[in-house]
């Protein structure tokens, strides 16, 4: 399999992964999302948002999935925004707000994080000839 498949393939499983968590956020405390660590109770509105940008991100991980070339810029939007919810939930967990088991299931950002960042430095941006 050539890397421009491989790497489209992350991105379809990076949509599975925040349709997932999208569900564990919406639903806290959901035995899956105590499970998970979630915090609970929550005000709704503060989960169902939190699960709308997590299904937004997914929304741009399709979308990048199915574009002919992929966006530089949109996988280093999608690095931070992997790099950024992971140090979020360790953070959380450092201050004892949410158990160790959360940090486990955020690895999955982080994961993702290095192969978009591990894609972004293997394919680096072409330089116009000089006119």
């Amino acid at each position: 399999m050539d890397r421009d498949k491989w790497f489209r393939r992350v991105l379809w499983y990076a949509v599975i992964f925040n349709l997932a968590g999208a569900c564990l956020f919406a639903f806290p405390s959901s035995s899956i999302g105590r499970l998970a660590g979630l915090p609970s109770p929550v005000p709704q509105a503060y989960s169902a948002m939190l699960a709308y940008f997590v299904v937004l991100f997914g929304g741009m991980y399709a979308w990048l999935a199915l574009q002919p070339n992929i966006p530089r810029q949109l996988v280093a939007f999608a690095a931070i925004g992997k790099t950024g919810a992971f140090l979020t939930v360790l953070a959380t967990w450092h201050f004892g707000q949410i158990p160790g088991r959360a940090v486990v299931a955020a690895a999955g950002d982080l994961a993702f994080a290095a192969i978009f960042a591990g894609w972004l430095l293997a394919n680096p941006k072409s330089v116009p000839p000089p006119n």
